[in-house]
């Protein structure tokens, strides 16, 4: 039997990159997979693609209540959707600063909450939420990005601790830097491109940008109700830049 067989799983920023990855990883495992986005029509046909802000509380529990009057039942949630930023702490101001926050925190508060009473009923009930290297390693230049997803991170054990006792497993990924449209718009706009390119290879232990895929399966494996002892930890898909320290040859 498939692993996900008969499960319904909501995909935040399930349209294109990395949660598209997921989306389609999740339904080759044979679960029903909603994508929430802000641009459904770029989603998978094979998956129902609904409008959502996540941003807006109002937004986000309108979708969820349409994916469980679709399906009748929500048992996964990704929180994947989320924006980047550039720059230090003094390259920000409030209002950008709010913004990513809400975005790439309160979000995964508001998707997850509106999706809680389904999740309470579900015999195999797990959250993933798309953390970062960013917030495990100091990276230049990336400090309101670094920010919220180090709050990703403590709010993914916080959760799991919440809501151990209701069968609700909760855990993260953190990608390194991934091969994803996003990625390409920040190649296209520097000086040289190339060289851009080439120095994100070399930040990465095993040379090279991560692919989608890779972060899919690490977030099926957390999503997947085989893995029912693994709850409050992350998992880094980054070619080894959390924790090891090569040797330049």
């Amino acid at each position: 039997m498939p692993e996900f067989d008969n499960l319904v799983a909501v995909v935040t920023g399930g349209a294109s990159g990395i949660g598209a990855a997921i989306a389609t990883r999740l339904t080759e495992g044979g679960a029903r997979v909603a994508v929430l986005d802000l641009s459904p029509a770029d989603a998978d046909p094979a998956h129902l693609a609904l409008k959502a802000d996540i941003a807006d509380r109002t937004s986000v529990e309108a979708a969820i209540a349409a994916v469980a009057d679709k399906f009748g039942r929500i048992d996964i949630v990704i929180n994947n959707a989320g924006i980047g930023a550039q720059g230090s702490i003094a390259d920000n101001d409030d209002e950008e600063w709010a913004r990513v926050l809400t975005i790439n925190v309160t979000g995964i508060a508001r998707v997850t909450s509106a999706a809680l009473p389904w999740l309470r009923k579900s015999p195999s009930a797990a959250i993933v939420n798309m953390s970062s290297i960013a917030a495990t390693a100091g990276l230049p230049g990336r400090a309101l990005y670094s920010a919220s997803k180090g709050a990703v991170l403590s709010l993914t054990r916080a959760m799991a601790a919440d809501h151990l006792r209701e069968g609700i497993r909760v855990n993260a990924v953190n990608p390194g830097t991934a091969d994803t449209p996003w990625v390409a718009r920040l190649l296209s706009s520097a000086a040289d491109p190339d060289a851009e390119r080439a120095a994100l290879n070399a930040r990465q232990p095993h040379g090279r940008l991560v692919r989608p895929e890779e972060v899919a399966d690490a977030v099926a494996y957390l999503a997947s109700p085989q893995s029912n002892s693994t709850t409050g930890t992350s998992i880094a898909v980054d070619g080894g830049m959390q924790e090891l320290r090569i040797r330049s040859e």
